[in-house]
């Protein structure tokens, strides 16, 4: 099979398309032919092995696992003797920690979900990682109930603009932050308001939200808490992973978030890396319902990784950087 491989650390330069061999099953595991895969940050920090602290689970001098990508979407091509969820033909999205820049990727069966009916493939892609993250980050970090008043840092982006729309569904009034050329997008997904951050501040309307989620990351907690009402709660997603060789932009959830959290009101948390079936049970009953509708920025071929790439890194996407797989007729 064609797949995007490196065996070293670096920036995307270094990524080459590869005819490897197909990945093997285990008994629980089950191989899925590839119709396409998301970018997330992740892809980039497991890419450059920055912040160092990943090369604990990712390889100390070189990547552990030769192929890219976490979301998944396609068709269940073969599963394991004890798989009991799928059979082949399933269409199916979740994530895979063999690779899914390739033409098929093996992944556990508890990390896929059918794939919901009403989105293509491209679509399917772009939820897992981000949605599962957006999810979390709404629903057991921010605690968000009807009525809440929620602010999304970074609401154009796969994140940020998924937060917008469960948070709305869980019943909360949303506000979201973004770029002048991002706030038409970013109310079409349902924000009543927004913040341009190019002319105001998130602490403009002073501490009114209830819950602050931030998917930027290079805002100091000062900030942020300014805009948190007495009780509220500040759920941080992932950090700029380009700042500092140890931790990149990671401390604050690491360190500074809970330690102030025992000396002040607000409840300032990290949000979990856990990835569940359940989760992505609930985002597709989401998206079948309409209250979740996944935005796909721009799609690449697999050929295309590095540039999927690079737009990523060095543009503001609204939504998700999809990639589009070819892959054999057998």
């Amino acid at each position: 099979m064609k797949a995007i491989v490196y065996d070293r650390y670096g920036p995307p330069s270094g990524l080459r398309l590869r005819d490897i061999d197909r990945p093997e099953i285990g008994e629980h595991e089950v191989l899925v032919r590839v119709h396409a895969a998301g970018v997330d940050p992740g892809v980039l920090i497991f890419l450059a092995g920055r912040p160092y602290l990943v090369r604990l689970t990712s390889g100390l001098r070189r990547p552990r696992v030769p192929v890219l990508g976490r979301d998944v979407a396609g068709v269940v091509a073969e599963v394991g003797a004890r798989v009991t969820r799928f059979r082949p033909g399933d269409e199916v999205y979740g994530t895979s920690l063999r690779g899914s820049y390739a033409e098929f990727t093996a992944t556990h069966e508890r990390r896929l979900a059918g794939k919901p009916a009403n989105l293509t493939f491209a679509q399917a892609a772009a939820v897992p990682v981000s949605g599962m993250t957006a999810l979390r980050a709404v629903r057991d970090t921010g605690l968000v109930r009807p009525g809440h008043r929620v602010l999304v840092i970074g609401a154009a982006g796969g994140v940020g603009s998924q937060a917008v729309q469960i948070a709305k569904a869980y019943g909360a009034t949303v506000t979201g932050v973004c770029s002048p050329t991002a706030a038409d997008f970013v109310r079409s997904l349902g924000a009543d308001d927004v913040v341009d951050y190019t002319r105001e501040e998130i602490d403009r309307d002073g501490p009114v939200y209830d819950v602050v989620i931030d998917t930027g990351g290079n805002r100091p907690l000062s900030l942020l808490r300014r805009a948190l009402t007495p009780r509220g709660t500040l759920a941080l997603v992932g950090g700029d992973w380009t700042r500092g060789a140890l931790l990149g932009g990671y401390g604050r959830q690491m360190f500074g978030a809970p330690l102030l959290s025992t000396v002040v009101g607000h409840r300032l948390r990290a949000v979990s890396a856990r990835e569940r079936i359940e989760d992505l049970d609930e985002l597709r009953d989401l998206v079948e319902s309409g209250a979740l509708t996944p935005s796909v920025d721009s799609g690449y071929s697999l050929a295309q990784t590095v540039d999927a790439l690079r737009h990523f890194s060095d543009g503001h996407p609204a939504g998700k950087v999809v990639i589009t797989v070819s892959h054999p007729a057998t």
